[in-house]
């Protein structure tokens, strides 16, 4: 299943055995891959070859759909298959009548061949399959590609010269994004009037921070 219009020559269409990845599991992830998965099937396979797309630093986009038998968290079980494949991957998560987008960024291990490690996740809410207004732009480059689908993926766009500026741009967020989680946490647990000030004054620095990485 995939809910982007692609030309053929991109077309994989391979049912992934849930086996397939028992190196990388433990004995729980084994048991939640045979509860909620259903059938896991490699859809596109973007590269050079199959969209006459130049790249530098993306070799291969990978879209998977994940069919679901009942709805439930795959955080841990999509993190581990983007680790045992080196390449970009946008999962399409799908129960009835809703779906569910992710993909990770990440770089190779730099000791293991052929794994990867992920940097950070972006993925979006369930949404009704119907009303998806995502879409997978064959466009510029590889990595122009993947950088704009990405960007729908979290809701934002700005502007970056390359892919490596774009996930370190994305860290930055991610880091700025929990450090204002646990400054809000720490406002509302504060007792004294001078500190609560103090954390929001240093709150409000963080968001200005954010806004200005979001808008630039």
């Amino acid at each position: 299943m995939s809910i982007f219009q692609l030309p053929k020559e991109t077309i994989y269409g391979r049912v992934i055995p849930k086996n397939a990845f028992d190196q990388f599991t433990n004995s729980k992830q084994k048991k939640t891959l045979s509860t909620l998965v259903k059938r896991i099937t490699w859809t596109h396979k973007l590269s050079t070859e199959t969209t006459n797309l130049p790249s530098t630093e993306i070799k291969e986009i990978q879209i998977f759909s994940v069919e679901l038998k009942t709805k439930g968290d795959l955080t841990k079980i999509l993190e581990m298959i983007d680790r045992s494949i080196p390449y970009q991957i946008i999962f399409i998560q799908s129960f009835e009548t809703q779906i569910k987008i992710s993909t990770s960024l990440k770089h190779l291990h730099p000791s293991k061949l052929n794994q990867a490690i992920v940097d950070a996740t972006l993925s979006t809410d369930w949404i009704e399959k119907e009303i998806s207004s995502f879409d997978l732009v064959l466009k510029g480059s590889l990595e122009q590609t993947y950088i704009s689908f990405c960007h729908q993926v979290a809701g934002r766009k700005y502007s970056v010269k390359d892919y490596a500026e774009f996930v370190s741009r994305e860290l930055k967020i991610k880091e700025l994004e929990s450090r204002i989680k646990r400054l809000k946490g720490r406002v509302s647990a504060a007792k004294q009037f001078n500190e609560k000030v103090a954390l929001n004054m240093e709150l409000n620095g963080v968001v200005g921070e954010l806004a200005v990485l979001l808008e630039c």
